[in-house]
């Protein structure tokens, strides 16, 4: 069966006074009916920018190209038309902030009742009736009550539920989470994940889950795709890209994770550096400069996505674990630095292999003893 969502070479770029942005370069992935997809990444690897260009939210001065299929429809050509009863009802989004994505002067029994009388003709005592089912399933207390109330007089907590519950009013088929525990206590967090996991389950929908932390998604997603510089530098199924990951990044993201089983105080290890101008982005791997696996190649030649296997994708020049990887690694540990001129005296003491350590279960020191999942 064809996939619910495909995205093939999208490319989102912004017109500035010093240059054109390029924000996402050349981003392709498949979604399957009733899966979620880990799109993984620091700020500014083009996360967000591509959930935006799904649900048409870009400004438009965006030089937008690629296809988007969403069962069979072209997404891009539904923007064009305008389509009114699609973004929200069959795709709709979460966002980072639940207070910016709130009306501050609506009651929240107004905002959720709204979509479900403009994208679905409830009447106004139907919505109402909904909206308070619909608070109650995402678990809001005393949801009655919460439905007189504005955003300024509920938690953080209770603002995400509110916002999710808004996003599942119409029955969508693809939900976008968007960092949806930003800024919300690691309890908290927990909770709203379960209960996005839950109600995905629940309901047979599809979902992306935007995160910078790879603990968060590895029990939560089917695939993950990890990008950088506004690329995909590596793509496979959750369990795959953990037990045999092989670009250098997705090691340095997983060893920024702080370990239960590490010492009291024990030093966080950083990823040296900072993410390239997406300007003047560099001719060759734009990781290449933070990589301690970096070689000549990976100044001037860009690695395309290469094949690990029947459902592993990664772009590099010398994989971890691969024989290329450990030359490259044994010359510049030699040299003391990379050809892109990394000290590696920043990685001393750093495990030489994080994704064989069953302790990233539980990647957070503050996860309880009861805990099976990842804490964000």
């Amino acid at each position: 069966m064809a996939p619910l969502l495909s995205v093939q070479d999208l490319r989102v770029g912004f017109r500035t006074e010093r240059g054109v942005v390029r924000a996402v370069d050349g981003v392709s992935f498949d979604l399957e009916a009733g899966s979620t997809l880990g799109i993984v990444g620091e700020s500014g690897s083009g996360k967000s920018v591509t959930a935006k260009t799904l649900m048409n939210l870009l400004p438009s001065y965006a030089d937008i190209s690629g296809s988007i299929m969403f069962d069979g429809r072209d997404v891009r050509a539904l923007a064009r038309s305008r389509a009114r009863h699609f973004w929200g009802v069959e795709m709709t989004m979460i966002f980072q902030d639940p207070m910016t994505s709130l009306n501050p002067v609506k009651r929240i029994g107004q905002q959720i009742g709204e979509c479900l009388t403009v994208h679905l003709g409830r009447s106004r005592s139907e919505a109402r009736a909904e909206a308070l089912d619909l608070l109650d399933r995402v678990g809001v207390p005393e949801p009655v009550k919460r439905l007189r109330q504005y955003p300024h007089e509920l938690s953080g907590g209770l603002r995400q539920r509110v916002v999710i519950a808004m996003a599942l009013a119409c029955g969508p088929r693809l939900l976008i989470a968007d960092e949806p525990t930003t800024a919300l206590d690691v309890t908290v967090q927990k909770h709203i994940l379960d209960l996005l996991d839950y109600l995905r389950r629940e309901r047979g929908m599809s979902m992306i889950l935007i995160t910078h932390d790879l603990g968060v998604v590895k029990g939560r997603a089917d695939d993950i795709m990890v990008m950088y510089g506004g690329r995909t530098m590596e793509q496979a199924d959750t369990a795959t890209l953990f037990a045999k990951m092989r670009h250098p990044y997705t090691e340095a993201l997983l060893e920024t994770i702080p370990r239960i089983d590490a010492p009291s105080h024990s030093r966080l290890v950083p990823i040296p550096g900072k993410p390239p101008d997406p300007i003047d982005v560099p001719s060759g791997c734009p990781f290449a400069a933070r990589c301690r696996a970096c070689t000549d190649a990976c100044l001037v030649d860009q690695p395309a996505l290469t094949a690990h296997g029947a459902t592993h994708l990664c772009a590099c020049h010398a994989p971890v674990d691969t024989s290329e990887g450990m030359v490259a690694r044994e010359a510049n540990l030699a040299a003391g630095r990379t050809p892109a001129g990394l000290d590696l005296a920043v990685f001393a003491g750093v495990r030489d292999h994080p994704g064989d350590d069953a302790s990233l279960d539980v990647p957070s020191r503050f996860a309880g003893p009861g805990d099976s999942g990842p804490v964000s």
